[in-house]
C-alpha cells in the first residue's frame, strides 16, 4: 500500500520559516518525481516546487528564492524549506510522487497558515 504522509505544518507569524517533510513508503522512492503543491482558500491546487529522481529541482516565478526542495532517498522523504512567510502562503500543502507511465499517489496534507 503506498502512503505519503506529510508534516511540519502549522500556525507561523508573518517573516517565519517553516519546514515540511513528505514520507512515502509502498514505493522505489528513488525512482519518482516529487513535487509539493499548495492548495490556498477558494484557489486551485498548484506546484510550488519540483524536485527529479536525479535531485534536480525546479521553482515557479512565484516561489523561487523563498522556497527549497531537497530529498534524502535513503530516508523515502522529500522536504520543502519555506522561508519568509507571508498570508499568501498560506494553504494545505501536499506532496506528489511521479513518474512517467505510472500512476501518480498524493498525500492528504498538511495546513500552513501564515498570520500575525
Amino acid at each position: 500500500q503506498v502512503q505519503l504522509v506529510e508534516s511540519g505544518g502549522g500556525l507561523v507569524q508573518p517573516g517565519g520559516s517553516l519546514r515540511l517533510s513528505c514520507v512515502a513508503t509502498g514505493i522505489d522512492f528513488s525512482a519518482y518525481d516529487m513535487g509539493w503543491y499548495r492548495q490556498a482558500p477558494g484557489k486551485e491546487r498548484r506546484l510550488v516546487a519540483g524536485i527529479t529522481d536525479r535531485g534536480r529541482p525546479s521553482y515557479p516565478d512565484y516561489t523561487k528564492g523563498q522556497f527549497t526542495i531537497s530529498r534524502d532517498n535513503a530516508k523515502n522523504t522529500v522536504y520543502l524549506q519555506m522561508n519568509n512567510l507571508e498570508p499568501e502562503d498560506t494553504g494545505v500543502y501536499s506532496c506528489r510522487a511521479g513518474r512517467p507511465g505510472r500512476q501518480a499517489y498524493w498525500g492528504q496534507g498538511t495546513q500552513v497558515t501564515v498570520s500575525s
